[in-house]
């Protein structure tokens, strides 16, 4: 096969998928560490499936075909690998642009602008992952590309340098040949690329597993002839800006955010890729909002629901002015969840260690902060990435992330911000020192049997981990957090702040402690029922 098109190429992308579906759990567990925490393959599916779900009805414009699958993941995209992933495909789908079909030479080109969006996407990149992993099949597969390669050959080269690459990681990253797992991302990677050769070689895939979920019926009693329109219309539309009625290539987001500004609408996301505007808007007025989008393109797709339906309580002006600061922070169980919000947090992303938040969960809740400035605490290393992709998209406030990498990194920040607060500048500086500065630990149970930083632990076992380091081992959790605690700078400690997880009995939370009260009497002990899942405690000193 000399060229191929869009139906084709989606096609290869539903055999992608299928292929990582079915390596989602060995990828889970590609852990370094042996914690039932892994969730490479899960993000990297979900990524994979928000693409999926807006090719439904594939064009064959190859280029058309990648931008609707770009966009899908780009929305979709959660987790480290799942943002990068999503960045590969972008940059792919911008080599392809205004492309009927293509030969494997244009495809070699295409790969090589997915290098520079993956690398862009990542502030320090590592190598040994799946940026790796990419990179140097992309880079053969141009290597060894010419004007008689057929397509299903390029997609060899593809696999066979994936495969390479992936059984190197080991050598770049020490910590990978330690625990005698190759990276999760990269091996997600593969998984992808080979599935799209199968599907090229004849074998006949289905994948069925994106959700189609069922649009509940509106409660159109709740709005009857006596009510007073007081919430608006929530109205989102999908808009190709045409060259007819405008320039879409120096066509400025900002025209249509000002629009959006003099019609006082609320909750506004609007941002522009390539020639396609995707538009987010609280209205009274949603008729008004499409005549004035309308003068610069049509529509894709449209949508207006009526926000009384939703809205239980007194009503609310839609007229309020807009706060000056609001907080986003991410949580995992019940009493975190319950607390970030105790201590001021705006929004609650549901999510963290397994379950980690999309980039469009990430828009939906700045829309719901309608504020000026926004802070973002995505209180897991996994989320940074989404949370950032999610702070360059939203044009309606500013975004700041703190770069807290962990739940008790979050709890620490948050605790330094309060109202009236000013000069958010330097209050984001104090978030990020405060999270930089959390001395934690985070205790949990081996699945495996494992080797880390030379010591051996055996699969039952309990670990103290901060951070990527191995603080002890012990055989209950208790005994492991005050292993801990006796290895850790406590001299000037004045306060130990305990996390319970949802496993965690009411008896081993007091035994626990009592045994810190006896052994620390210089500090004041706070204990929070955290109701987090595989982590049975986390503790942090101040």
């Amino acid at each position: 096969m000399q060229t191929i098109d869009g139906a084709l190429y989606a096609q290869m992308l539903v055999g992608g998928a299928a292929s990582l579906s079915h390596e989602e759990q060995t990828l889970n567990d590609l852990n370094v560490f042996p914690v039932a925490d892994g969730d490479t393959g899960t993000n990297m599916r979900k990524t994979l499936e928000g693409g999926l779900a807006e090719i439904h009805s594939p064009t064959a414009n190859l280029g058309a075909l990648c931008k609707c699958f770009s966009r899908g993941m780009l929305l979709s995209a959660r987790g480290n690998s799942g943002v990068i992933l999503s960045q590969i495909f972008a940059g792919i789908s911008e080599g392809l642009a205004g492309c009927e079909a293509a030969d494997a030479k244009t495809l070699a080109f295409a790969y090589q602008n997915g290098i520079k969006r993956a690398y862009g996407a990542v502030q320090t990149p590592v190598e040994g992952t799946i940026l790796t992993v990419f990179r140097e099949s992309a880079e053969y597969g141009k290597q060894n590309v010419n004007e008689n390669t057929s397509i299903e050959d390029f997609f060899r080269m593809l696999v066979e340098q994936a495969g390479r690459s992936l059984s190197h990681t080991k050598e770049l990253l020490p910590f990978l040949a330690e625990a005698d797992v190759v990276d999760s991302g990269g091996a997600g990677y593969l998984a992808i690329v080979k599935g799209m050769l199968s599907v090229l070689l004849g074998e006949e895939i289905s994948y069925e597993s994106i959700p189609k979920q069922k649009e509940a019926a509106p409660s159109i009693d709740l709005f009857t002839r006596d009510s007073k329109m007081v919430y608006g219309y929530c109205t989102e539309c999908l808009l190709r800006l045409t060259a007819e009625k405008t320039d879409p290539d120096t066509f400025s987001i900002q025209t249509i955010l000002a629009i959006l500004n003099e019609l006082k609408g609320e909750s506004i996301v609007a941002y522009k890729e390539e020639d396609v505007v995707k538009v987010h808007v609280h209205t009274l007025v949603p008729g008004e909002v499409l005549t004035r989008l309308q003068q610069f393109g049509e529509f894709l797709t449209v949508k207006i629901e009526n926000m009384h339906l939703a809205h239980t309580g007194a009503p609310q002006s839609s007229a309020s002015k807009r706060k000056k600061l609001a907080t986003v922070a991410v949580g995992s169980g019940d009493g975190i969840c319950a607390l970030f919000s105790q201590m001021g947090a705006s929004q609650i992303v549901s999510g963290g260690q397994t379950a980690n938040p999309s980039t469009e969960e990430f828009l939906q809740a700045f829309a719901k902060c309608d504020a000026e400035n926004i802070l973002v605490f995505p209180n897991n290393k996994n989320v940074v990435l989404a949370a950032n992709q999610a702070a360059a998209l939203y044009s309606d406030s500013r975004v700041h992330v703190i770069e807290s990498y962990s739940l008790m990194q979050g709890y620490c920040a948050l605790s330094v911000v309060s109202e009236g607060v000013q000069d958010i500048e330097a209050l984001v500086r104090s978030a990020n020192r405060a999270a930089k500065d959390t001395v934690e630990c985070a205790v949990t149970q081996a699945i495996r049997d494992a080797c880390i930083d030379g010591i051996h632990i055996k699969k039952g076992a309990y670990m103290a981990l901060c951070g990527k380091t191995l603080a002890g081992v012990a055989d209950t959790p208790e005994e492991a957090a005050l292993a801990w605690l006796q290895q850790a700078d406590t001299d000037l400690c004045e306060l130990i702040t305990l996390f319970c997880g949802k496993s965690v009995s009411l008896s081993s939370r007091d035994a626990l402690c009592e045994k810190i009260e006896q052994s620390y009497e210089d500090c004041e002990l706070l204990v929070y029922e955290g109701g987090q899942d595989v982590y049975d405690y986390y503790l942090c000193i101040e």
